[in-house]
């Protein structure tokens, strides 16, 4: 087919200046339209929150259920070979960061250690006490990074003290408060005790990567734990052929590693648009946790323990505001 040759423009045309706006006050009106017009911005922070939140409580369901029925090494040997398949991938799509100084390997090294003992941690205490006084010491974790950051030096608002006694108080009374009789919790202290320290390993991940955040592509976040998860408990156990293969929990581990990472890419980008919406609705996942305990897995709290579930929870939220 022949493409037509182009026209040249009739000179009238040509001879036209161009056009210039006159001044006058519905140009003003419509420039400032323009300028209040919606962004994407908070709209990707709210899908990012809430997706993370999603994610992470489905993640910790599964790892729960796993973990009662395979033990809490083979069920984090998993998640973490599910968690770097996906990973990697990221990583080489984000690309290699600019500069890798030794702090930005320390802080890597310290988020990946904290987050794997952290998991087991967390996994050994599903066993052993209710999945949702469990999430929610666990979600603790934005506490446990103020603090450490207080500790540093780091300046904050002064109602975050009141916020942190807060999500104290909450995580005393769910953690110490009797079970009702016939919910299962064989363990109730062993559980509570190994979710509070979890709860500190997260803190220490979150204040790590909140270090080197600025420095790295979100993508390499995810990696250092699930590099050293397989590294260090899948590797072992498979070379002393103590991992099973998940059979019919296949679904768990793989819905728990896809879970935990695709969770964390989420907020991460809902974060960067806006850091208070995004940390608010992705802290809910420990009250989602705590209702699809009661509803799937038939967990009965006290009134006491709603009563710190719903205090750890709040505090958390009013944290991520103050903290944003």
């Amino acid at each position: 087919m022949r493409v037509p040759e182009a026209r040249p423009l009739p000179a009238r045309l040509l001879a036209r200046p161009p056009f210039r706006p006159p001044p006058g006050p519905q140009w003003v009106r419509a420039a400032v339209a323009i300028r209040k017009m919606p962004h994407h911005g908070p709209v990707i922070a709210i899908l990012g929150g809430l997706g993370a939140a999603i994610c992470w409580s489905a993640s910790t369901l599964c790892g729960a259920r796993a973990s009662r029925a395979m033990g809490s090494a083979p069920v984090l040997a998993w998640i973490m070979l599910v968690g770097l398949l996906v990973a990697i991938p990221a990583v080489l799509i984000s690309g290699a960061p600019s500069e890798l100084t030794p702090a930005t390997i320390f802080w890597l090294a310290a988020a990946g250690v904290g987050n794997v003992v952290g998991l087991l941690l967390e996994y050994v205490a599903f066993r052993y006490g209710k999945v949702g006084i469990v999430a929610a010491i666990a979600s603790a974790e934005g506490a446990v990074a103020a603090t450490i950051a207080v500790l540093a030096g780091e300046s904050v608002a002064p109602l975050v003290g009141l916020a942190l006694a807060m999500v104290a108080v909450g995580v005393a009374l769910a953690a110490l408060t009797p079970n009702l009789p016939g919910s299962y919790a064989p363990r109730p202290r062993l559980a509570a005790a190994c979710a509070v320290v979890a709860a500190l390993l997260f803190g220490l991940t979150l204040y790590s990567l909140s270090r080197i955040s600025a420095e790295l592509p979100l993508a390499w976040t995810i990696l250092p734990a699930r590099l050293l998860g397989v590294v260090a408990v899948a590797a072992p156990l498979a070379a002393t052929r103590r991992l099973p293969w998940p059979s019919t929990n296949a679904p768990l581990v793989v819905v728990a590693g896809l879970g935990e990472v695709v969770g964390i890419l989420l907020y991460g980008a809902g974060s960067r648009q806006d850091v208070a919406v995004a940390a608010v609705l992705a802290s809910q996942f420990a009250a989602i946790v705590a209702v699809l305990g009661w509803l799937l897995m038939g967990e009965r709290l006290s009134r006491l323990q709603v009563g710190g579930v719903c205090t750890v929870i709040v505090g958390v939220a009013w944290l991520a505001v103050l903290r944003a």
